[in-house]
């Protein structure tokens, strides 16, 4: 497995649901306007610091960013904090809701 394409792969697909380019998340980061193409396009990899602050504005921790079990770990976050706002009631209506959902 190539790490350094995976890596590369996964920011982008995760930069892109949020909808920010890539120029605007480099600025973000106090980086130059071509920091995060150069990581997407494989010319560099963040350093550990680097990759934190990645995580930090994406605002997903270093493991959801490597857990490709969810393709929106952001909107998976969100959803959990909202649940555990719902009654025992409630929530068992929302897990039929999504039964229903990933059985089709």
């Amino acid at each position: 497995m190539d790490y350094i394409e995976w890596f590369a792969e996964r920011l982008s697909k995760l930069r892109i649901q949020r909808g920010i380019s890539a120029r605007d998340m480099s600025l973000s980061l106090g980086q130059s306007e071509g920091y995060i193409n150069k990581i997407e396009n494989r010319r560099m990899v963040p350093s550990l610091h680097g990759f934190i602050y990645i995580c930090e504005y994406l605002k997903i921790t270093p493991q959801e960013f490597f857990d490709t079990s969810s393709a929106d770990p952001r909107g998976t976050n969100e959803l959990l904090a909202e649940l555990k706002k719902l009654t025992p009631a409630q929530t068992e209506h929302v897990l039929q809701i999504v039964k229903d959902l990933t059985e089709k």
